[in-house]
């Protein structure tokens, strides 16, 4: 009777056995050889938990491949393990660990050692085939790669200085008993291609880094502004490179205004709108580049020789009618409180026209169409809406 007691679990045929067959069942065997040195994936993990994968008797199996692949069918959230069975067969494997979920997995065999595959790595591991008590063991345990971090700078035997291979611990240590590896030490001519290697206080000489994935440059000098840094919006590196007020205003995007820089103390703002201030002290400024804030003063308009429509501009300051001058007041363009004088600097009297729809003679409670303003007199008018007024004064 046929057994599957060796360690590819082939179809051991019993003398006598499977005539005219044989050969089948040994081209069988064969094309089993060719799957356990090559190379095979399987979805060992079909769930978020721990998994068991045989190799099939007779049968082909992904799990007999010389290089097995793990790959999930379900995103790991911890490390899981798997077991490889039987757990009498004796053999090595290269186990890379394609799951999905960014998670470590456990390889074991029985209850014995096990090894654990970092995500996107590979292991080759021998399983000792030891029944319920089978271990998995790394078989390159004593040859660990310097992507641990193992790697420093160069030296001698006498400076205790450098980097070397421990043969018993499989590691890369900064050791002067050691000897010199060859190959693996990081020195100022060597020139070294480095994968996700963890470098502690070396001195490298004109590096060239590639794209870094992480890293802090902490106390590091010489970054080329203008070349060094991407990611930068428009013109941010000409402005880190030459801090000119030009080069900042080049380099902001939602900016009002023009011109240079402007800090706190003692600055000059050339016509500035200012919006509306929530406070602020106007003192020593003025409303028109002569007269002060607040019109300290009744600033002159001018002298009009001819009809003059009073204006919004005219607000708070006097009007001067010389010869012919006549004065209109018009109607819905005065707020409240506005306040406008008249002076007729004439020998005659001045018209005052009042299109306002309703104009009061100080003291007098009627609407006027007109007012007369005697020779040298002065005539103030202050409105009480848009559309009333009160006139007061030499009329």
């Amino acid at each position: 009777m046929a057994t599957y007691v060796n360690n590819l679990r082939l179809k051991e045929i019993a003398t006598g056995d499977e005539s005219g067959t044989w050969g089948t069942s040994t081209n069988t065997n064969l094309e089993l050889v060719g799957e356990a040195l090559g190379y095979a994936t399987q979805a060992a993990f079909a769930s978020d938990a721990n998994a068991t994968t045989t190799v099939a008797d007779g049968a082909s199996d992904p799990a007999r491949a010389l290089y097995f692949k793990v790959t999930s069918g379900a995103s790991l959230t911890a490390t899981r393990e798997l077991t490889i069975g039987p757990n009498t067969n004796t053999r090595v494997m290269w186990i890379e660990n394609a799951t999905t979920g960014s998670q470590s997995i456990t390889i074991k065999q029985g209850s014995g050692a096990t090894v654990t595959i970092a995500t996107g790595k590979t292991k080759v591991v021998y399983l000792d085939g030891a029944g319920a008590g089978a271990a998995v063991v790394d078989a390159l345990s004593l040859v660990e790669d310097i992507t641990d971090g193992d790697v420093v700078g160069p030296g001698s035997a006498t400076n205790n200085n450098f980097t070397a291979f421990d043969g018993t611990t499989g590691k890369l240590v900064k050791d002067s008993a050691k000897a010199i590896p060859s190959g693996d030490v990081v020195g100022t001519t060597d020139t070294q291609t480095l994968t996700n290697k963890t470098l502690t206080s070396p001195t490298l000489t004109t590096p060239a880094l590639g794209t870094p994935a992480s890293g802090v440059l902490t106390n590091a000098t010489g970054l080329p502004i203008s070349t060094g840094v991407s990611g930068l919006a428009t013109n941010v590196a000409t402005f880190l490179g030459t801090s000119s007020s030009a080069n900042l205003a080049s380099a902001v995007t939602d900016e009002t205004g023009s011109g240079a820089l402007v800090f706190a103390t003692s600055p000059t703002l050339v016509t500035p709108v200012l919006g509306t201030p929530a406070s602020g002290n106007l003192s020593s400024c003025t409303a028109d580049g002569t007269d002060e804030v607040g019109f300290r003063n009744a600033p002159a308009v001018g002298t009009k020789t001819g009809s003059y429509t009073l204006a919004v501009g005219d607000v708070g300051k006097y009007v001067q009618c010389g010869s012919s001058g006549a004065i209109v007041i018009p109607n819905s363009v005065f707020a409240e409180g506005d306040v406008i004088s008249i002076f007729n600097n004439t020998t005659g009297d001045v018209t005052i026209t009042c299109t306002i729809t309703t104009a009061y003679k100080a003291g007098e409670d009627s609407d006027i169409a007109t007012a007369t303003l005697a020779t040298r007199g002065v005539a103030t008018i202050l409105f009480i809406s848009a559309t009333v007024c009160v006139i007061t004064g030499n009329i």
